[in-house]
């Protein structure tokens, strides 16, 4: 998973695990944070384009995937947040542009909430804020709750031996339904690969699976109704919001109303033949959004 290219592979200690990072660049510090099934190397073309404009572009593994630690607990949303907080930290900065894309994008949406301090700058794709997916799918059960079909089987005990089974045939399957037209490339062939063996990672797909399921366990405990409570408070970070209008995985409608919950500077851009792996399958426009943005 330690892919060769202009940028440097280290391990950085955060929030009591340990975190492999890929870092290009000097300057300000953007971190990037991945979706599921996915690692750091959705970002690759983000840590060239960021370094190149004079930023420090750091991708990581988030906790469970990839090279990172894969602890049997702490994919709840205060621990996930917490290690964006402490990455930080242990990277020498203060704050940081965060950008994050959908796993990422909730956990980015929570770290603002939870650590606003860290966040100078918001950037999400292809993710709605916590609350408005949970809105999503009770209210809309003929479209954001059929998209999130498969958020039901990740809630079966042992599922993650599924998930892998057949080369991470289903896994595959999902990106692939999510993909857009960037589907039919030889770069999506290729990258599908990497993810497919990524999450055959031994415990992988375990990790991955538990931070969906803390969602439905957690939203008949305590810690779940002060979750939804602490999410309420208004963003106070300047927030770009990047959507694809072919994005099945999470439609458009339920991502749109997000901005309600953002008190600072709110952008919404629908970018127009894309799916939900944005940044990959339109990286040019996507990395002038990210640079428009914190430049701004």
């Amino acid at each position: 998973m330690l892919v060769d290219g202009p940028w440097t592979h280290r391990f950085v200690g955060a929030n009591g695990s340990r975190f492999h990072v890929a870092e290009s660049g000097s300057g300000p510090l953007v971190l990037f944070l991945h979706g599921f099934p996915e690692t750091w190397y959705g970002w690759r073309h983000q840590l060239t384009a960021l370094a190149d404009a004079g930023y420090r572009a750091v991708a990581v593994d988030l906790r469970g995937y990839g090279a990172s630690d894969k602890p049997p607990r702490g994919y709840d949303g205060y621990t996930m947040s917490a290690d964006v907080d402490g990455l930080i930290r242990a990277l020498g900065e203060r704050d940081a542009v965060l950008v994050g894309h959908d796993l990422g994008g909730l956990v980015a949406w929570m770290a603002a909430a939870f650590h606003p301090q860290r966040v100078r700058r918001l950037v999400v794709c292809a993710a709605a804020h916590p609350l408005r997916l949970r809105t999503g799918l009770f209210a809309d059960p003929r479209g954001q709750l059929s998209a999130s079909r498969h958020l039901l089987k990740f809630q079966v005990p042992r599922y993650e031996h599924v998930l892998t089974r057949d080369d991470a045939a289903i896994a595959a399957q999902l990106m692939t339904d999510w993909a857009g037209p960037w589907r039919a490339s030889a770069e999506f062939a290729d990258y599908l690969a990497h993810c497919r063996q990524a999450i055959q990672i031994p415990q992988a797909a375990f990790c991955a699976l538990e931070a969906y399921r803390w969602v439905f366990r957690g939203a008949l405990r305590p810690s779940g109704r002060r979750f939804v409570k602490l999410m309420q408070q208004p963003i106070t970070s300047p927030t770009l919001h990047l959507h694809g209008a072919e994005d099945t995985g999470v439609l458009p409608r339920t991502a749109q109303g997000s901005g309600r919950y953002v008190a600072a500077r709110y952008e919404w851009r629908l970018l127009d033949g894309v799916g939900h792996l944005i940044q990959q399958e339109v990286p040019d426009l996507v990395n002038a959004e990210i640079l428009r943005w914190i430049k701004d």
